[in-house]
């Protein structure tokens, strides 16, 4: 299975490399204005290099940190402590999708420089969204469905299928019970699988679409920023995506093919936009139009997997409906995290 995703993951990045070099190779521009001071291409330069380091170590450590900390019992995924610092983590990707994502999609796709037909007739960006939305409900559903049939007998552990085995061998009479309770561990085992790979998914579209922007610029002043921010933002929802990846009970090569595929999703796209800094210009209408378009279907992506499968998944699940105060910590957590953007 590792080694299969990590074929598809390749395949995904030498697809999204091809359609951007592509639809973004163009010298067209609309209404650029530039401040003189702060574009610089030789200052931005050794600034986008330590952009790529830095957010490459703070990705790491983010997505690493549940996976390592594990053996810790405060930070255990039984633990409250886990359950709050994941809602933080899900209100981060929550006020990713609403409040940076989707309005840069609604200002991309109702810039001046698109034509008034059809771009300022029709809402492009909530339509995209509400599809991506939609075909995210249809893929988290369907892959449910064929990965719980393919996978009903590899869901548990080995070690942890071998020990209910022989609890059920050996007391016979209570086989029944022991038979359900392994079926209920192993569904919750494949939600938490495939919403750990539908989340990688929405992640790294937003990532590459993030450092794209990064590395294409030239503008100093911008670039200073954007570094800091994203540093802090990748690292939480890296320990975001680390929760689930955790929670998914994957064996070690696939957790760390997940984690090294989100850790240089970022780095991937300021090199990308590097390479294209001499043609790709912010304001064509191609350029626009393109991540406008992938802005808001990573919003629709990112929106749906922080309500539906992280947040409404926990708020609505015993551990926290079996605590009124644990909700009230974890409801204070999603907002800080959401309020963060």
């Amino acid at each position: 299975m590792a080694s299969k995703l990590l074929k598809i993951t390749s395949i995904f990045f030498l697809l999204i490399s091809m359609f951007t070099v592509q639809v973004l190779s163009v010298v067209e521009e609309c209404g650029a204005v530039e401040n003189d001071s702060c574009n610089d291409k030789k200052k931005a330069l050794p600034l986008k290099i330590i952009a790529i380091v830095s957010i490459l170590i703070t990705s790491m450590i983010g997505v690493s940190l549940p996976l390592i900390t594990r053996s810790i019992p405060a930070l255990s995924p039984e633990r409250s402590l886990f359950v709050i610092v994941k809602c933080f983590a899900a209100g981060i990707i929550l006020g990713t999708g609403f409040m940076h994502v989707l309005p840069d999609s609604f200002d991309m796709l109702s810039s001046s420089c698109l034509k008034e037909n059809p771009w300022h007739k029709f809402p492009f960006t909530g339509f995209v969204a509400m599809l991506s939305a939609l075909v995210t409900l249809i893929v988290d559903s369907m892959a449910t469905s064929i990965y719980s049939k393919k996978n009903k007998n590899e869901v548990l552990p080995e070690s942890q299928g071998d020990q209910e085995m022989a609890v059920v061998n050996t007391a016979h009479s209570h086989g029944h019970h022991f038979g359900s309770k392994l079926d209920v561990e192993g569904s919750q085992l494949l939600r938490y699988r495939v919403i750990a790979m539908v989340l990688e998914l929405g992640i790294i579209v937003h990532s590459v679409v993030i450092g794209l922007s990064l590395g294409a610029s030239n503008n100093t002043c911008s670039i200073k920023g954007l570094i800091a921010a994203l540093c802090f933002h990748q690292m939480f929802e890296g320990m975001g995506l680390g929760g689930c990846i955790l929670q998914a009970n994957y064996k070690f090569m696939k957790k760390a093919v997940m984690a090294f595929f989100f850790s240089v999703t970022t780095p991937f796209g300021i090199a990308l936009g590097m390479a294209l800094s001499t043609t790709y210009k912010e304001n064509s209408p191609r350029a626009l139009i393109t991540v406008g378009l992938l802005n808001a279907s990573s919003a629709g992506l990112l929106v749906y997997m922080a309500l539906v499968d992280l947040l409404a998944a926990d708020f609505m699940g015993p551990k926290l409906q079996g605590s009124i105060k644990l909700q009230i910590k974890s409801y204070i957590a999603v907002l800080l995290g959401a309020g963060e953007k």
